[in-house]
């Protein structure tokens, strides 16, 4: 872990350029970015494929996500010649750049979700004591 000098700093550098880091956090740290990119990354997938991977997503919700990420220059939009047209969704190299980062997020969550969870509980029982 860094030490407090380190954190400060980082700390201090977040916070003098959280005009331009706020907007890109704000793109891909909602609520289905990370698991979609998660999806793509082995391997480009269509729509629906995408969406049987992620359990809970509505259809609207993953059109709105996927087109904001193809805007947003994380993901490529490819019309297949098919019968019905198909189309194939696949990260990018910007949005590849994201791997390691959610991959740590993803490791840290598996790794300290039981201890939110308590917390929470032991939270939510104080409030009902009082």
């Amino acid at each position: 872990m860094a030490n407090d000098t380190d954190l400060e700093v980082l700390s201090s550098c977040a916070l003098s350029n959280m005009a331009r880091v706020r907007p890109v956090l704000d793109k891909i740290a909602d609520k289905w970015t990370i698991l979609i990119l998660t999806v793509l990354c082995p391997k480009p997938s269509r729509f629906n494929e995408i969406k049987r991977r992620l359990d809970g997503i509505t259809h609207k919700a993953l059109a709105d996500a996927l087109k904001r990420l193809e805007r947003n220059g994380l993901v490529t939009r490819t019309v297949l010649p098919t019968a019905p047209i198909g189309v194939e969704y696949a990260i990018t190299p910007l949005g590849h750049s994201l791997r390691h980062p959610f991959e740590a997020l993803c490791g840290w969550a598996l790794a300290h979700g039981d201890a939110i969870n308590d917390a929470r509980t032991a939270y939510d029982r104080a409030r009902q004591a009082e």
